[in-house]
C-alpha cells in the first residue's frame, strides 16, 4: 500500500500505481454519483421537513417520523461495511442498479404510506441499500478519475449531501405546503429511474467471484454500530447515568445508555481483534486494515470524525436556538440555516483548487482554526435579540471550515489507498459519517439539557422570588429546552404574579446560557482537532519520492505492516 504520506493531489500516482497522471474522463461518471447522493440524502431531509404533514396524514406523533428517519440511519450505518463487500464479490455496477432500483421502490412505499409501521420498513429498507450504493459511488469514482479530476470529483461528491438539504428544505417545503408531501418522494422515484438509466452507460467494475464474505466480522460490525447508535442516541432522554422514567428499562437504577455504550465499545474492541486474527492467517476480511494501517491515515478519520461531530452538533443546536429562543417557525428556520448548508457546499466544491498549494496537514488545521472561530463567533453574538449579521457571518465561517475539512479528508483517505480498497473507503466513510453524526446530536442534546438543568435549578435557588416549594415541585432533572410560552403553560397552576415571571426570566437566562457554552464546548474540541490534523500528510502534489516509504510520524501498526507496505 501506498504510504498515507501521499498528497490528495497526487492521487493518480499513489492511487492507481501507474506512475501518471492520467487523461481527463469523461464527467457522466460523477453525474450518477452525484444525483445517485442527492437521491439518498434528499429523502432523509424531506422526511424532517415534512413532519407536520406526515403526521397529520397518518394520525400518528411526530416522535414516529423520528422513529423512522432513526431506522434508515442505523441500517445504513450497521451494513454498510457488509455492502462494500457485496459490490465487490457481484461486480460494483450491478450492485448499485439493484439497490438503485430497491431504494426508488422504497421512497414509493413512503409516498404511499398509510400507516407509520408501512413508513418505518419502507425508510429502514432505503437505509439498508444506501448500505450498498455509498460504497459504490466512491468505487466510481476510484475508477473513472485520477489525480486533479479525482479530487474535484471528491468534492462534488461531498458537496452533494448539502445540496440535498438546501433541495429538501427549498422543494419538500414548498410541495408539504402546496401540492402535498407524498410528491417529494415521488419525485425522488422519478430521481432513482433516471439514475438507473444513465447507470448502464458506466463502464463495468469488475466482479471478485472468488472473494469470501468475512459474515462474523459482518455480524460484529452491525451489532457494536447498533449498541452505540441506541446508546448515545438514548443518552438524553433515558439519562446519563440514573435511569429517566422514559427509559425502557434499567438495571438497578442505571440508565441503559451508558450500558449500551460501553457493550458497543467492547463489541467494537472485539470486532477489530477478528479483523487483524483474520489478516494474520491471510482469511479476507470485512473490512480491510489497509485502509488504516499508518499515523496519518487513523489521523485523517480522527479529523472526519471529530469535524462530523461537531457540524451535526452544530446543525442541532443551532435550529434550537432559532425555534426556542428567537421563537422563529420551522420555515424561517429552514431559510436561516440555508446559508450555512451553501457555504458548505461552495467549500467542499472549491477546496480542491487548493490542493496544489497547500498541504493536507496544512489545510485541515487552518479549517479547524475557521470552525472554533466561526463557534466562538456564534456562542458571543446570540442572544435574545441579536444582530442578524453576525449570526450570518458565523454560520458561513462555519459551513466553509466544515465543507472544506469533510471533502479534504475524504480524498486524502482515498489517494492514500489502493485503488482495490476503494469501496472499503467509502464504507469506512459512510460508517464514520452517521456514527458520529449520530453522537454528535445525541451528545450536544445530552450536554446542553444537562448544563440548562445546572443553571436552571442554581438561578431559582438565587432569586427569592422563587419559593422553595416551587423548587421542591419542579424535577430539575428532566428539564428541557422550552419557550415562554411553553414553561408558562407548565407552571401556569404552581405559580403565578411575581414568581411565575421570575421563573420564566431565569428561563430564558438559562437556555441561552447553555446554548453559548454548549457552542464554546464545540469550540474547544474543535481546537483539540489541530492535533490530529497536524498528522495529516505533509507533502504536497509532486513531492512523492521513487519509493514510497512512511514518515517518522506515520507509525504502522505491526500486525498489518506487511499489508501496509505490501
Amino acid at each position: 500500500m501506498t504510504s498515507a504520506t501521499g498528497s490528495t493531489g497526487a492521487s493518480g500516482a499513489a492511487a492507481t500505481g501507474e506512475g501518471i497522471t492520467a487523461a481527463a474522463t469523461s464527467w457522466l461518471p460523477l453525474i450518477v454519483v452525484v444525483l445517485t447522493q442527492i437521491q439518498a440524502s434528499f429523502a432523509v431531509n424531506a422526511l424532517t421537513v415534512s413532519m407536520a404533514g406526515i403526521t397529520t396524514d397518518l394520525d400518528t406523533p411526530a416522535t414516529s417520523v423520528g422513529t423512522a428517519i432513526t431506522a434508515g440511519t442505523f441500517a445504513m450505518a450497521a451494513f454498510i461495511l457488509l455492502g462494500a463487500k457485496v459490490g465487490s464479490r457481484f461486480g460494483t455496477r450491478g450492485v448499485f442498479q439493484i439497490a438503485v432500483a430497491i431504494h426508488g421502490a422504497a421512497m414509493l412505499a413512503v409516498a404511499l404510506s398509510v400507516s407509520p409501521a408501512m413508513l418505518f420498513i419502507a425508510q429502514a429498507s432505503s437505509g439498508a441499500v444506501i448500505a450498498l450504493i455509498a460504497p459504490a459511488l466512491t468505487v466510481f469514482i476510484a475508477t473513472n478519475y485520477h489525480g486533479a479530476q479525482q479530487a474535484r470529483a471528491i468534492g462534488f461528491l461531498a458537496a452533494a449531501i448539502p445540496a440535498a438539504g438546501v433541495l429538501a428544505l427549498l422543494l419538500a417545503g414548498w410541495f408539504a405546503n402546496t401540492i402535498g408531501w407524498r410528491w417529494s418522494f415521488v419525485l425522488m422515484v422519478a430521481l432513482a429511474v433516471v439514475n438507473l438509466l444513465l447507470s448502464f452507460r458506466l463502464k463495468r467494475v469488475p466482479a471478485q467471484p472468488g472473494l469470501t464474505i468475512d459474515w462474523t466480522g459482518a455480524i460484529l460490525a452491525a451489532i457494536g454500530i447498533i449498541l452505540l447508535s441506541f446508546g448515545f442516541s438514548g443518552l438524553a432522554t433515558w439519562g446519563l447515568w440514573l435511569a429517566t422514567p422514559q427509559a425502557p428499562f434499567d438495571v438497578v437504577g442505571l440508565s441503559p445508555a451508558p450500558l449500551l455504550i460501553i457493550a458497543g465499545l467492547i463489541v467494537g474492541q472485539a470486532f477489530f481483534a477478528w479483523l487483524r486474527r483474520r489478516g494474520r492467517e491471510g482469511r479476507p476480511r470485512i473490512f480491510d486494515l489497509r485502509v488504516l494501517a499508518t499515523g496519518s491515515e487513523r489521523a485523517v478519520t480522527a479529523c472526519m470524525a471529530t469535524m462530523l461531530f461537531v457540524g451535526t452538533a452544530a446543525n442541532f443546536l443551532i435550529p434550537l436556538y432559532i425555534q426556542v429562543v428567537q421563537g422563529r417557525s420551522s420555515i424561517e428556520t429552514s431559510f436561516s440555516i440555508i446559508p450555512y448548508t451553501l457555504s458548505i457546499f461552495l467549500a467542499s466544491t472549491l477546496v480542491a483548487y487548493l490542493y496544489g498549494r497547500f498541504t493536507p496537514r496544512l489545510l485541515a488545521t487552518a479549517g479547524f482554526i475557521v470552525v472554533a472561530s466561526a463557534l466562538i463567533l456564534l456562542a458571543f453574538t446570540v442572544r435574545g435579540e441579536w444582530s442578524q449579521g453576525f449570526v450570518v457571518a458565523g454560520l458561513i465561517l462555519l459551513g466553509l471550515g466544515q465543507g472544506a475539512i469533510v471533502a479534504l479528508v475524504f480524498n486524502t483517505l482515498l489517494s492514500a489507498a489502493p485503488k482495490q480498497l476503494a469501496g472499503d473507503v467509502g464504507a469506512w466513510r459512510g460508517l464514520v459519517h452517521n456514527l458520529s453524526g449520530s453522537i454528535g446530536i445525541a451528545v450536544a442534546s445530552a450536554f446542553a439539557v444537562g448544563m440548562l438543568s445546572t443553571l436552571l435549578l442554581t438561578s431559582a435557588q438565587e432569586h427569592p422570588e422563587i419559593s422553595d416549594e416551587l423548587i421542591a415541585q419542579v424535577n430539575f432533572s428532566e428539564a428541557n429546552f422550552l419557550t415562554n410560552e411553553q414553561l408558562a403553560d407548565v407552571l401556569r397552576s404552581r405559580a403565578s404574579g411575581p414568581e411565575l415571571d421570575a421563573a420564566i426570566l431565569i428561563n430564558a437566562e438559562a437556555r441561552l446560557e447553555a446554548l453559548k457554552i454548549s457552542l464554546l464546548g464545540l469550540a474547544a474540541v474543535s481546537l483539540l482537532a489541530i492535533v490530529p490534523a497536524t498528522r495529516m500528510p505533509g507533502r504536497r502534489d509532486g513531492d512523492l519520492p521513487e519509493k514510497l516509504e512512511p514518515d517518522d510520524d506515520d507509525v504502522i501498526d505491526p500486525i498489518d505492516e506487511k499489508e501496509a507496505l505490501a
